[in-house]
């Protein structure tokens, strides 16, 4: 990285003099400098917290260690100023960059008072050990609830990524640990914190327990997983969840039920950051893929496609039912067969694809509140995009991101609810993973290579994307074409770095950005293979239109409804070698670095996002 983090602590912070500069965006309960310059020093430190202004911070800090003990001004003028922080937050009235803003100016008076000060029993509130789980390289929900324990007076022990769970316990142990905390964004990290529950069960371990993270639910946790762990439980929607339960534990007033923190939502599942209709419906970027997805599997009826029932193939059963998707559809012309690297892909291309509301609201979590329409657009005009544009010219300056793309084309089948993918018979092993000699080969040329399945809706059209293409039985054979994208492995070491120096408002931001823009690509190289198979034609003229599939055909990335099975990513390699643009896999399949994603790209006409129910 090209900046030096010393050089932030009380002088000059680029950041957050490019914030002040819009600081009429800033929350009503921020003062300027000359009116907190006119209070007497113990409020003067707590507004500083509030404002997230470490611009003469340790003048402010030696004044007051003329009155106060260090211990003493962390503890009753400091954390006052951070709990009113959380309740800004809480009420709406903070958006969360300046809430990490604030807890940036609470380290930096912390690390300022540390070494004036001895370690005494009780100077921390408590210690908790954090760690995301097994196989799930997801960090962010984690490291935000670490920045705001650790700036109000706990002590937290930060494991990482792919912790197993004895890793965790025999942190618990080491520290004294008075509570653990676990986090994942997979559906599989649901589970794997259902067995290490399972087994702290079985052991008698009763320390209390909070889990988080977006495929987490309050309903899952509150009625499946207190089944299997009788010590006190909680589910954490967001970071101040994570302080109201350390709280709790310090005052030794934990209940196993939570029903105050209880949103009323029931079953979710929301995440910390997922938008709730905050910012404009015609903001930049317009809906996420996720809502596009839900809008449209709800307009989708079945009375309107009657499903066929058919018989199958291999003696399945004759009542076995499929989808109405025309089986007949014309099949495009890959422009090779195989696979392909990319590396000299301009940033300006993915840049443009960027989903601006998914970026700002989920993302960043710049969210309306209690504003009105007017404020919240007049934020997004003078703060927001302005500082995304800033931060896209200087990850282009500092070449944090890195795009590569490794993509192919394969003939392919339908075998009932499975995807068979070919190889040609006579193709050497090591052939296999370039440009192959030909781009067409018949049937009786070609060989099983690989085979995905997917599963089925159990109503609606009874949609399955092995419908999207040709029977096995058809003469023709159909075309597939798979993709893996990354940012490359730099950003997630960029903002791995950031975390560490606490630019914890940098860290969000940019973690964010390079999230977003690994989903830029993809739908920047879904649209190069659109063009290569001659169906951009069907293109929406505007980008919002594109996030809303204005398009033929879709995108299924593993791990989504359609197609929900990461396991499938083994395949998707042995098909596409991925090391090959430096991305592997975890364990429990997830793609690292985090900055990458994956899918199958269907030609169909009738393929669009659709929900399988349970």
């Amino acid at each position: 990285m090209t900046h030096d983090p010393t050089l932030r602590n009380c002088t000059y912070d680029p950041l957050a003099a490019f914030m002040a500069h819009y600081s009429d965006a800033l929350p009503a309960d921020r003062i300027d400098a000359d009116a907190r310059a006119a209070l007497p020093v113990e409020q003067r430190l707590a507004q500083r917290i509030i404002d997230g202004d470490a611009i003469g911070l340790h003048d402010d800090l030696a004044e007051a260690l003329r009155q106060w003990a260090p211990l003493d001004i962390i503890n009753t003028i400091l954390l006052d100023g951070m709990k009113t922080v959380g309740e800004l937050f809480g009420s709406g009235q903070m958006q969360l960059p300046f809430v990490l803003q604030a807890a940036e100016t609470m380290k930096a008076a912390v690390a300022y008072l540390e070494p004036l000060m001895e370690r005494v029993e009780g100077s921390t509130r408590g210690t908790i050990v954090l760690a995301t789980v097994k196989g799930d390289v997801h960090d962010i929900g984690k490291n935000l609830v670490d920045i705001i324990l650790t700036n109000n007076g706990y002590r937290v022990i930060n494991l990482g990524i792919k912790v197993p769970i004895e890793s965790m316990l025999a942190a618990v142990q080491e520290h004294h640990a008075d509570a653990l905390g676990m986090s994942g964004l997979l559906v599989k990290s649901t589970v794997v914190m259902k067995e290490n529950l399972e087994l702290m069960q079985r052991r008698g371990l009763r320390i209390p327990v909070i889990l988080g993270g977006a495929a987490l639910t309050r309903r899952y946790v509150d009625q499946d997983l207190r089944a299997v762990y009788e010590a006190p439980l909680r589910y954490a929607r967001d970071a101040f969840d994570g302080l109201r339960f350390m709280e709790d534990v310090a005052m030794g007033v934990l209940a196993s039920a939570d029903p105050a923190m209880d949103s009323g939502n029931g079953d979710g599942p929301v995440a910390a950051g997922t938008p709730e209709g905050d910012l404009p419906d015609d903001a930049p970027g317009g809906a996420s893929m996720e809502s596009a997805l839900h809008l449209r599997s709800r307009q989708e009826h079945v009375a309107d496609h009657p499903p066929d029932i058919v018989a199958t193939r291999e003696g399945r059963p004759a009542w076995e039912v499929r989808s109405s998707v025309r089986r007949d559809a014309p099949v495009p012309t890959p422009p090779f067969l195989g696979s392909l690297t990319v590396t000299d892909i301009a940033l300006e291309h993915v840049y443009r694809y960027i989903n601006e509301a998914a970026l700002f609201r989920g993302q960043w979590q710049f969210r309306r509140g209690k504003r009105s329409a007017e404020e919240q657009e007049r934020e997004l005009r003078e703060t927001i995009l302005p500082m995304f544009e800033e931060l896209k010219l200087r990850l282009k300056r500092e070449r944090v991101l890195r795009p590569s793309v490794v993509y192919g084309y394969f003939p392919c089948s339908a075998d009932g609810n499975e995807l068979v993918v070919y190889r040609p018979r006579d193709l050497a092993e090591e052939q296999l993973h370039a440009r192959w000699p030909r781009s067409s080969y018949r049937r009786e040329e070609l060989e099983e290579w690989q085979r995905f399945a997917f599963p089925r809706q159990n109503g609606d059209r009874y949609l399955c994307i092995a419908d999207f293409f040709r029977a096995a039985d058809d003469d023709e054979v159909d075309v597939c074409a798979f993709h893996l994208v990354t940012m490359g492995a730099f950003a997630s070491e960029y903002t791995a770095e950031l975390f560490r120096a606490d630019r914890y408002q940098e860290y969000l931001y940019v973690h964010g950005m390079t999230v977003e823009c690994a989903e830029a690509l993809a739908e920047y190289w879904h649209r190069q293979i659109r063009t290569e198979l001659g169906i951009a034609a069907q293109d929406a003229p505007d980008i919002k239109r594109l996030f809303s599939q204005g398009y033929q055909g879709s995108r299924y990335s593993f791990g989504y409804p359609a197609c929900p099975n990461l396991e499938d990513h083994r395949q998707l390699f042995t098909l596409l070698r991925p090391e090959r643009i430096g991305v592997s896999l975890t364990e429990e399949f997830q793609l690292v670095p985090e900055q990458s994603t994956s899918a199958i790209i269907v030609h169909h006409a009738e393929a669009k996002y659709f929900n399988v129910k349970e």
